[in-house]
């Protein structure tokens, strides 16, 4: 492995913990911000079932980020650690204004603006698809999320209680009744989809390199979200679920539910999508059931905008670096 390989792994494995830490709040934020479950057994429940979503499941996810969004036969060593730095700097930045946004959407168009401005072939029929499925999972959430809601209250008749808040979930003992339980379940499984579906963001360049199979690039971004949710994660965790929308225990478990379900439906077809996207779907979905007024709109608004800042963020940045460094590196 030469210097530049070692940098390209590390700069994967960065890239890796910040993902982790960006991805607590999506994951486990009701569970926690519920008093369901407390902050270090929810950080250590995240780590260790992203770190078994990436061994485990990423790997059609894997092939499409590094064989499908740009001719890889093409792509350098020193091209991959662009992307990655680029994609890593946009992504701590939201992480550091506590700003949750599409790292996938950021990613991708990292892969674009670098090939573009190092003159590699995109494939912009993948990248279409994919913005297909960015564009449904949304409101597919929202949908599932307000049905699930409406069937929750139907079939259960006394409404379950209402979070305690943060201050409750840091101070107060959690009781285990069915709903907390479930809550902790559903955020589980999302934790295990978010490893599947997010560590491709940082280890498909190694894949695209030819570095590492998808296997071994899994272990490894893995291990990177593993620590980043360990480490730096809890900023997140307290910032996400209940900014957006006031929701009992049954909202965020269907709010929840749907997110791991929706992702997870598109990481068993290949293609990735949007973690946060997907949750603030759900939980409008879920807010709507109970009526307009539970729904923290100009936090959704603020969201957005930083969602469709992301992707043409990653295209410019990506071009004007690749611009910059192909005059030193070949890229």
């Amino acid at each position: 492995m030469t210097p530049l390989d070692l940098v390209l792994v590390t700069a994967v494995l960065a890239f890796a913990w910040s993902l982790g830490a960006h991805y607590t709040g999506a994951c486990m934020g009701m569970p926690y911000g519920s008093g369901s479950i407390r902050l270090w057994p929810a950080l250590v429940v995240m780590a260790v079932l992203a770190f078994a979503g990436a061994t485990l499941a990423s790997h059609r996810v894997e092939v499409t980020v590094g064989l499908h969004l740009v001719d890889a036969r093409r792509v350098t060593v020193a091209g991959a650690v662009v992307v990655i730095l680029v994609a890593f700097a946009l992504t701590t930045l939201y992480n550091a204004v506590r700003v949750p946004t599409s790292t996938i959407q950021v990613l991708v168009f990292s892969v674009a603006g670098v090939a573009w401005g190092a003159g590699i072939p995109i494939h912009w029929a993948t990248i279409l698809r994919l913005a297909v499925v960015w564009v449904l999972a949304p409101p597919l959430a929202a949908g599932l999320g307000f049905l699930l809601t409406r069937g929750l209250d139907h079939v259960v008749r006394e409404r379950p209680p209402a979070p305690a808040g943060r201050t409750g979930a840091a101070g107060t003992p959690v009781r285990p009744t069915f709903w907390a339980t479930l809550l902790v379940l559903v955020g589980a499984a999302a934790s295990f989809t978010m490893g599947a579906n997010d560590v491709s963001n940082a280890t498909g360049a190694l894949v695209m390199t030819r570095l590492f199979n998808v296997w071994t690039a899994g272990i490894l971004g893995g291990l990177g979200l593993l620590v980043g949710v360990l480490t730096w994660g809890r900023p997140l965790l307290e910032t996400v679920a209940f900014d957006i929308v006031h929701v009992d225990l049954a909202m965020a478990s269907a709010a929840q539910f749907v997110q791991a379900a929706v992702v997870f439906a598109a990481v068993v077809f290949g293609f990735f999508t949007s973690m946060n996207q997907a949750l603030v779907g759900a939980m409008t979905g879920a807010g709507m059931a109970r009526g307009q007024g539970t729904v923290a709109w100009p936090v959704v608004r603020n969201i957005l905008t930083g969602w469709a800042a992301g992707p043409p963020a990653g295209l410019v940045l990506g071009c004007l670096a690749a611009r910059l460094v192909g005059h030193w590196i070949p890229l």
